[in-house]
């Protein structure tokens, strides 16, 4: 199966769930086929929770739903609550690791701004190298691990700001948004009609996640979109509204994503259109914007069109130059 037909039966399956949100789904889709993870920035109830468990039941694996675990961070929460512990087996008279929620395929962590900025970075190591050291022995992740993180931006009661290299760890921030009145109407109605929905079935498995990343790794890349992606790069450095721009990090997580995001559209190479719609979900959350310099996301958004206009509107983003 290619990527393509592997996002469409996700995507279908997910709106069935998630009403009228098809375009937060197809980035959702795209950063996980990617093999990044994402960060769900929003007011609570709408459905952050409910994407993410839905999204595991929908990826076979061995047979099985993808595991799923979920954290529900508090201050309270200690760096081994997450990552694991060595306790001391007195029958077999040693020490024996005793696994974390992180070894999963899926990983929910609810509230990540609930615990302190030590716990926070007891996932950095799992998400960025799939791997937990725990004492002398670094533990291997399963290559799919996912993390899906939610935060509440609007209560800042009892909270903890996520550092830049934490947020740097996740190749999207995405909200969801509140639905319309159809599509909360149809939420509704699902409550009072229980019947009418159905069952959360398998529809890919880890077979299919793992053809589209060797089929990403074929698309191509005109070199004029890599200079544009470090152009804007280069934009959000040394733009006077922010104090901190964009890392080289995300300028290779924009390149990874606009690959899979082509695939999803059919297509086996890149466009400007891509990195201008993906642009903003990719960098906004990694800069750090001056006070009353309006949002990260709408200057991103600029940042990117300034630097596509400029480029050279006769590239032919379908093959090299000269070829």
């Amino acid at each position: 199966m290619n990527t393509e037909k592997t996002a469409e039966l996700l995507l279908a399956s997910l709106e069935k769930v998630i009403k009228g949100k098809r375009d937060v789904l197809r980035l959702f889709i795209t950063a996980y086929l990617t093999g990044g993870h994402v960060l769900l920035e929003d007011v609570p109830g709408v459905g952050k929770t409910t994407l993410v468990k839905t999204f595991a039941a929908l990826i076979e694996n061995g047979g099985h739903p993808t595991l799923f675990k979920r954290i529900q961070c508090t201050p309270d929460l200690l760096p081994y609550d997450i990552t694991g512990v060595e306790i001391f087996n007195a029958g077999l008279n040693a020490f024996e690791f005793m696994e974390g929620p992180v070894f999963t395929d899926i990983l929910l962590a609810d509230e990540l701004n609930r615990t302190p900025p030590k716990v926070q970075s007891a996932l950095l190591e799992a998400m960025a190298e799939r791997q937990v050291t725990a004492g002398t022995v670094t533990r291997p992740l399963n290559p799919f691990f996912f993390t899906a993180a939610t935060q509440n931006p609007v209560e800042s009661l009892g909270t903890y700001p996520l550092p830049a290299a934490q947020l740097d760890r996740f190749s999207m921030s995405l909200s969801i948004g509140y639905p319309d009145e159809e599509a909360e109407c149809a939420l509704l109605h699902e409550q009072t009609q229980p019947a009418a929905s159905e069952p959360i079935e398998p529809v890919v498995s880890m077979q299919d996640i793992q053809a589209s990343r060797e089929e990403q790794q074929r698309v191509f890349v005109h070199p004029a979109l890599e200079k544009i992606i470090a152009g804007i790069g280069k934009a959000t450095r040394t733009h006077p509204a922010f104090t901190l721009g964009t890392s080289p990090r995300a300028g290779i997580h924009l390149l990874q994503t606009a690959r899979t995001f082509a695939l999803i559209n059919g297509r086996s190479w890149v466009e400007d259109g891509d990195i201008r719609l993906l642009a903003p979900s990719v960098l906004a959350h990694r800069c750090v914007i001056k006070t009353g310099s309006g949002t990260a996301t709408e200057l991103i958004a600029a940042i990117t069109e300034t630097v596509i206009r400029a480029a050279d509107k006769t590239t032919d983003w379908t093959q090299s130059p000269g070829a």
